[in-house]
């Protein structure tokens, strides 16, 4: 079997290095960034890439406007994506789902529910 590739997309160094060593662990191949424009740039340059866990409050481009834009790349249509924020109040769920995500995940992250999620790709 093949290990899944995943792009990270956060603007916290800390999220990524947490994110990244918990999945390398876990058998998956990890790829990261710090913004939504360089992740644009790299999905549009590499269609190997299975999902993509993006934060949703960042600075400049958030998930909610990086979404349909990952999902307009035709390699990427299909890419599924799990919604990654610190946001957890009632409704928070169903704007990220609304965005486009596949699935959504609340910080801290809980790894059990992440892999489970991860289990979809």
């Amino acid at each position: 079997m093949n290990k899944k590739r995943l792009l990270i997309i956060d603007d916290d160094n800390r999220n990524i290095f947490a994110l990244e060593n918990t999945l390398r662990a876990k058998s998956f191949d990890c790829l990261s960034c710090l913004s939504a424009e360089e992740a644009l740039k790299i999905l549009n340059a590499d269609a190997g890439i299975d999902a993509v866990l993006i934060d949703m409050m960042m600075p400049e481009m958030d998930g909610y406007e990086a979404i349909p834009l990952i999902k307009n790349i035709p390699s990427h249509s299909s890419t599924f994506i799990i919604a990654v924020t610190a946001q957890a109040m009632t409704g928070d769920k169903e704007k990220c789902l609304e965005a486009g995500a596949d699935d959504y995940i609340s910080k801290p992250v809980d790894v059990d529910k992440l892999l489970l999620v991860l289990s979809r790709i």
